[in-house]
C-alpha cells in the first residue's frame, strides 16, 4: 500500500507521515498466550500544522470473538522529531511561534538524520491514573522503537517504572508491541495488536 503524504504537512512530520489517520484492530494482553485477554483498539494520529502529531488510543476489553465487554483504557500524547527548539518554535504554553514551520524545507529535515539513517524522536503519552511517559527512540522508514526516559506518577498511582514500544507498518497494517516494568517486575510483555487503517 503506497503512503500518501499530505501536501500541507509540516516538513519535519514527513518521516512520521505513514502514521497519519485512524487505525482499528484487535490485540492480546500479556504475551498473547491462551489465557491472555483480548482487546480492540482505535488509534488516531493527526496533524494541525504544528511540528508534532497528536495521538489518541482508546481500548476495550473483548471476548475471543471481538464482542466488547467494557472500556479498558485511553491514552493521549504527542509524537515529534527530537531536535533543539529555537525562537521559531512556539511555547512554552501559549507563546506563539515566530515562524510556522520552524523547519521549512526537506534539506532542513534531512540534516536531522541520525547515524543509522533514521530520525531520533520524542513521544509523550499520558494515561488516566496519574501516569505520564516520556519516550525517546528512533524512526527509520515504517519502523519505530521507543524506550521510556521517564515515567511520572502521582503519589497514589500504581507502580510503573519503565516501558518499551515498537511499531511497524506491515502490508499496510500497523503492528505494535508494548513491554512494561510494573508491580516490582522487570520489563515483560504487556500487550500487542494489529491495526488496520480505516481513514
Amino acid at each position: 500500500m503506497p503512503i500518501e503524504i499530505p501536501t500541507d504537512l509540516t516538513p519535519e512530520l514527513v518521516p512520521l507521515s505513514w502514521l497519519l489517520g485512524t487505525w482499528t484492530g484487535r490485540g492480546r494482553l500479556g504475551s498473547g498466550e491462551a489465557d491472555d485477554e483480548h482487546f480492540t483498539q482505535t488509534a488516531t494520529f493527526s496533524a494541525n500544522g504544528l511540528p508534532y502529531l497528536q495521538y489518541k488510543a482508546e481500548s476495550w476489553l473483548t471476548d475471543e470473538e471481538g464482542t466488547i465487554l467494557r472500556p479498558l483504557s485511553v491514552e493521549t500524547g504527542f509524537w515529534q522529531l527530537d531536535r533543539p527548539l529555537n525562537d521559531a518554535d512556539g511555547g512554552p504554553g501559549l507563546i506563539p511561534a515566530d515562524i510556522v514551520p520552524a523547519l521549512r524545507t526537506a534539506d532542513d529535515v534531512e540534516a536531522l538524520r541520525n547515524a543509522d539513517g533514521g530520525f531520533d524522536i520524542i513521544v509523550n503519552i499520558v494515561h488516566p491514573g496519574g501516569i505520564s511517559e516520556l519516550y525517546y527512540g528512533s524512526i527509520k522508514g515504517p519502523q519505530i522503537q521507543l524506550a521510556t526516559d521517564a515515567v511520572m506518577r502521582h503519589s497514589g498511582a500504581k507502580d510503573y517504572s519503565a516501558a518499551t514500544r515498537i511499531f511497524g507498518l506491515v502490508n499496510g497494517d500497523l503492528f505494535w508491541r508494548w513491554d512494561v516494568a510494573a508491580q516490582g517486575k522487570s520489563l515483560e510483555a504487556h500487550a500487542s495488536a494489529a491495526l488496520h487503517k480505516v481513514q
